[in-house]
């Protein structure tokens, strides 16, 4: 005990020298930023530990407002997305253990998925370079999203079946997709013999010393010291909990406390024998060589010149993140039990990180990108209209204001008379003679945008757009049908959204999020469309009769 006093007193100290000020002047900074999780709230842990000793954990506001329980450092709250890290963790101690390769065909372990004509790999699903769609967000377009169901498992594994086709070819690019993980978990199972629970309990969380942690693969089950999600909305909180069975892909329940144990387990090379801890940050490339920047459940990234391990999290109204900065032996855990501060300016994760990291000596922060050329306006007019992207059918408008050329109303800087770039970031736009549009990643790809037709509103093509529909993909049926001069779509009663014409044949549908685009087919009056959303691309209805 007396040698661990030590050392903390010795990170402490080494701390007040690297950063420039007291430790307890950043205990004061933190609790500022903590302060808007009231006692009486929902609220947040926040941990911190410093070559694996720590040096600050705290829980502030309620975990239970029924009960009035309060929030500790001891409170079991769900991890969303930071749980991926384990799910890889446990396919990377099954490949060490000699039963399965990442290399190996996902329909070896899972032949109910289709072929789609391109092999995808348990490394694909490991990286999100499947092209699997997000079970999710194909069961939102049903009417039917997350946590509306008691989704387990098995079901997503169902409607990822049903899927005729892929977002991308595996390894061209990087869409995130709970579809991969929940895969992952299906696997670990049929390989291991052992549920993804059981098998991470007695390779991972018990070895790790991590006491207060397991899996929510059963909402039903009674877990002590939980505490409740909570949203926030005209009335007040409401309870917000993740009522399904899925996990693996998120559904971690835990504290701030054992995610930092795991940190330490794995950084120290005490995951797998030999170490699994850089197979487990090691990236792949795209399939044309550039990076990606996800590892086995983690992010790959730079905070101020330092490497940051990292990955947040958040299911229903839970909220997490955890980062690891190797360089400077320093971890930070937070889990909170409210979504109410979403859309705040000020992250609180954020905040804590930038409180606890300084820019390295070298850091230059990215400097905003300038206009360096001046094109004619006349040659600018031509570039001027819709482009619909090749990959998921959605539009992009183009417009040429006083200033110039605006894409999706965010400002074009000219480089050239051709090519041109946003604000701020490494994005390219490549005006193609007014007849497409190459949009450039230099750290990725190249995505290719067509010129259609602006939307004209009660064209007479539009006759063929109002009927029943059914997706094979999804199960469901949809409906389209005009309401006071304009098109509308519905799910089910309650799911009623108005479509907004962009061009010829395409809508946004903004309060339900995503892509609507028509095929249409006047000779055979057969009309298809299709349904693009966050994580699943083209999603297909046909009219029915």
């Amino acid at each position: 005990m007396i040698q661990r006093i030590i050392v903390v007193l010795l990170c402490l100290l080494s701390m007040t020298l690297a950063y420039g000020q007291s430790w307890q002047d950043t205990v004061a900074l933190i609790e500022n930023a903590m302060s808007r999780y009231l006692a009486e709230n929902p609220g947040c842990q926040l941990s911190i530990q410093r070559h694996s000793q720590l040096i600050f954990s705290k829980a502030w506001g309620m975990a239970d407002l029924e009960h009035q329980a309060a929030l500790t450092p001891a409170s079991v709250i769900e991890a969303g997305s930071v749980s991926k890290q384990f799910t890889a963790a446990a396919l990377l101690l099954l490949e060490q253990q000699g039963r399965l390769s990442l290399n190996d065909d996902v329909r070896k372990y899972v032949p109910e998925l289709p072929d789609y004509g391109h092999v995808i790999r348990l490394q694909h699903l490991v990286h999100h370079t499947s092209g699997l769609r997000d079970w999710g967000a194909v069961a939102a377009v049903s009417g039917w999203p997350r946590t509306t169901k008691t989704y387990t498992n098995d079901d997503a594994l169902d409607i990822m079946a049903m899927q005729q086709s892929l977002n991308n070819k595996p390894g061209d690019e990087f869409i995130y997709s709970n579809s991969n993980y929940n895969l992952m978990a299906i696997i670990v199972d049929r390989v291991s013999g052992l549920s993804l629970a059981e098998f991470t309990r007695q390779y991972i969380f018990e070895p790790a010393g991590m006491t207060h942690t397991q899996w929510r693969d059963n909402f039903k089950r009674i877990v002590p010291g939980r505490a409740m999600a909570y949203a926030y909305g005209t009335e007040g909180y409401e309870t917000d909990m993740p009522n399904e069975y899925v996990y693996g892909n998120g559904g971690l329940l835990t504290t701030t406390e054992d995610l930092l144990r795991w940190m330490s387990y794995c950084s120290e090379g005490k995951l797998g024998k030999p170490s699994l801890w850089e197979k487990q940050i090691m990236i792949l490339p795209f399939n044309n060589g550039a990076a990606n920047n996800y590892a086995a459940g983690l992010f790959i990234q730079k905070f101020k010149g330092w490497s940051c391990i990292t990955h947040s999290g958040a299911t229903a109204s839970y909220r997490a993140n955890l980062e690891l900065f190797p360089e400077l032996g320093l971890s930070i855990a937070v889990l909170s039990n409210t979504s109410r501060y979403d859309s705040s300016a000020v992250n609180v994760a954020a905040s804590i990180r930038s409180l606890m990291v300084k820019a390295k000596d070298d850091y230059n922060a990215p400097a905003p990108n300038k206009a360096i050329a001046s094109p004619d306006r006349e040659n600018l007019a031509t570039y001027a209209g819709w482009y619909k992207n090749t990959r998921d059918g959605s539009s992009v408008k183009v417009d040429l204001t006083e200033a110039g050329l605006t894409y999706k109303t965010r400002p074009l800087l000219a480089l050239t008379e051709t090519r041109f770039a946003f604000p701020i970031g490494p994005m390219l736009v490549e005006m193609q003679g007014g007849k497409e549009i190459l949009l450039i990643n230099p750290a990725l790809d190249t995505q290719r945008l067509l010129r259609v037709e602006a939307a004209v509103e009660n064209a007479p093509e539009n006759e063929f757009y109002e009927g029943r529909y059914y997706s094979a993909e999804t199960g469901s049926y949809l409906t389209i049908y005009r309401k006071d001069n304009s098109w509308r779509l519905k799910l089910k009663k309650d799911m009623d959204f108005p479509l907004k014409p962009t061009c010829k044949d395409g809508f946004t549908m903004d309060e339900f999020g995503g892509d609507l685009n028509f095929m249409v087919n006047p000779g055979s009056r057969k009309s298809k469309l299709s349904i693009s959303v966050s994580r699943a691309r083209n999603v297909l209805f046909e009219k029915v009769e």
